[in-house]
């Protein structure tokens, strides 16, 4: 075999197995998803940051219960408190058990957490604002 032959062969081989080797790694890289921005608003990112905003909305709830005197109001933001705090709760725990990526991802784990924490917390006002309203006697 002449050195021409063993050269073209050799650059045919090369040619043919960067095609072959190139066609599953396009395949890979197509089914991957797409990139997401750190501004997109994706639907994990919307359930997350929906389940914090609900949870905050019940510490604050909790916290004006716990800090007014009267009777009326402070049982009806007690409930509220232990409401929006159990639905954040229960939502951003949700959103993290479905996400299947980390922080940046997408998948609203960020929002996720933050509605855990937050709805553990206005639970707790919650019911310890509504313990402290019961009527005596």
């Amino acid at each position: 075999m002449s050195v021409r032959r063993l050269l073209a062969a050799a650059t045919a081989t090369a040619v043919l197995g960067s095609i072959g080797l190139a066609a599953p790694a396009a395949a890979h890289v197509s089914a991957q998803s797409a990139a997401v921005d750190a501004y997109s608003l994706t639907t994990g990112r919307l359930v997350g940051t929906t389940a914090a905003l609900v949870a905050l909305a019940g510490v604050v709830s909790g916290g004006l219960s716990l800090g007014s005197s009267g009777t009326g109001n402070k049982r009806i933001r007690a409930i509220v408190a232990l409401t929006a705090g159990l639905a954040g709760l229960i939502i951003g725990t949700l959103n993290l058990a479905v996400a299947d990526g980390g922080p940046g991802t997408g998948n609203g784990v960020v929002g996720g957490a933050s509605a855990l924490v937050l709805g553990l917390v206005g639970t707790a006002l919650g019911a310890l604002a509504l313990a402290r309203s019961r009527p005596t006697g």
